[in-house]
């Protein structure tokens, strides 16, 4: 009960006796009459009038102030009160219990808080709305949002990315989705990635609604896979495929990109339907091949490093992004069966240009031609011609060519075997008929004819490769029959 004052003491009867009581010869006020009442269950508003340790005091009007213990303060856990309230602050408090043990009336702000959060958070999810919470803890799988009531925000749904360090959002206000709801069980499950997402849509489609084809962007490398990386373009990912990183052959992104690092690049392709960009990087720096264009011509000698071997040549790197090729036939003037006989990825050589396709972004190179050729090396067009007994054909000596190398397996194969017929058989006088002469050839061109089927195109001399059309296994059997009626004739 309210203390009464002398001064609160009248001797004259009021006018309106209403909220007034006479108490020996004398009114004063009807306090109780003044006072509110309450029932257990409802949420009123009082104000804070002294702050303890352990415990809040406030005024709601009734009869005596009501006690908020520290555990029914906040959500969580361990509080101090004085973090959580301030004196004169007005605050609601849920009446827990009338009168307790002790006569005081109990009530609870936390709990006020949920029955008015429960139903600010059913009306979002219903809505389709965002909510906005303070993260207050980090626990395993999550974080743990103050909604005024505990809302779980799973890791997987913090960001469009996985979070590494969710300690970074402690104590920061996040906006989220309520994905999940069940009052029975206290259970609330939020998603910031979706609020996220939507931003990005509309981000998105306006930048869509501005790029263009051809356009040079700045972006900042965001993730890196095999087949190329995500640039982030403040909103919307374009990719660059592994081919448009650089002028120069790249086996793995990482060679030249890292994850963060911003880059200017090039919008090649757009795709509005998908909302997917295509980006290139190389496109932004200087094409390699215009200086080649610019600074190289047909004859000039240059240097490089051998990257690879081939069965049909090696690959020379002249300079970041530009490599030509030395076909096998152009790496020595001697016959050369498997290129890593001269040359090794590794090597620096030097070569002669000796072809630049501009349309198709190819450079012949020669390195045979950048030495001069050996002396006892005869060219093709000297070889002395041979008749079918072989005369003159050093065996013992260097194939000068693949058409020389040829010409020498025809001189053999004309050869008889000791013991045979044809081995009696004389050679034809100087003054035998010419007709006698040809039939006596026709077997060297045959043995030609069919060793030419069986070296593989590639091989091939280009004056040599030219005249074969028909295929490797026709040749070969014609090569064959003519052989034989050779041999018949003879």
């Amino acid at each position: 009960m309210a203390t009464v004052t002398i001064e609160s003491v009248v001797t004259e009867r009021p006018a309106d006796t209403a909220g007034w009581i006479e108490v020996e010869g004398g009114w004063i006020p009807d306090y109780e009459a003044n006072l509110r009442d309450v029932t257990e269950g409802e949420v009123t508003t009082g104000i804070v009038v002294r702050i303890d340790n352990d415990e809040v005091l406030v005024d709601i009007g009734y009869k005596s102030e009501g006690v908020i213990p520290a555990n029914e303060l906040s959500i969580r856990r361990n509080v101090d009160p004085r973090d959580e309230v301030e004196l004169g602050e007005e605050v609601d408090a849920l009446v827990l219990t009338k009168e307790d043990a002790d006569g005081r009336l109990i009530l609870s702000k936390k709990r006020a808080r949920f029955e008015k959060a429960w139903r600010r958070i059913e009306a979002a999810a219903e809505a389709g709305e965002i909510v906005t919470g303070r993260v207050i803890e980090v626990v395993k799988g999550g974080l743990i949002l103050d909604l005024g009531v505990r809302g779980f925000l799973p890791a997987s749904l913090v960001d469009i990315r996985r979070v590494q360090d969710l300690l970074s959002f402690l104590d920061t206000d996040i906006e989220a989705k309520v994905i999940e709801l069940n009052r029975s069980r206290n259970n609330v499950v939020l998603s910031r990635r979706a609020v996220l997402e939507e931003e990005r849509r509309e981000v998105r489609q306006r930048i869509l609604d501005h790029l263009n084809v051809g356009d040079v962007v700045e972006g900042q490398i965001s993730n890196i896979v095999e087949f190329g990386a995500f640039v982030d373009l403040e909103g919307i990912d374009g990719l660059i495929h592994i081919s448009e990183l650089s002028w120069s052959h790249v086996n793995h992104p990482g060679e030249v990109i890292e994850i963060g690092q911003t880059v200017q690049v090039k919008v090649l392709d757009i795709d509005r339907d998908r909302q997917r960009i295509s980006l290139g990087l190389k496109q932004t720096r200087e094409d390699p091949w215009q200086k080649v264009l610019n600074d190289y011509q047909v004859g000039d000698e240059l240097e490089g490093v051998v990257t690879k071997a081939v069965t049909f040549g090696a690959f020379v790197e002249l300079f970041p992004g530009v490599e030509g090729l030395v076909h096998i036939s152009e790496l020595s003037w001697e016959h050369v069966e498997n290129p890593r006989e001269v040359v090794n990825p590794g090597d620096k050589v030097k070569a002669k240009l000796i072809e630049i396709d501009a349309e198709r972004r190819r450079i012949s190179l020669s390195i045979k031609q950048t030495t001069e050729r050996p002396a006892d090396l005869p060219a093709d067009d000297d070889f002395v011609p041979i008749d079918a007994s072989g005369e003159g054909l050093d065996l013992d000596g260097p194939s000068t060519s693949m058409a020389a190398a040829l010409r020498e397996a025809a001189a053999r194969a004309n050869e008889p075997e000791e013991g045979t017929e044809a081995a009696a058989v004389e050679a034809p006088a100087d003054d035998a008929p010419a007709a006698d002469e040809a039939d006596a050839d026709a077997p060297a061109e045959a043995a030609v004819e069919a060793e030419l089927a069986e070296t593989p195109a590639e091989e091939l001399p280009v004056e040599v490769e030219d005249e074969v059309e028909a295929p490797a296994e026709d040749v070969a059997a014609e090569a064959a029959e003519e052989a034989a009626a050779g041999e018949d004739e003879a």
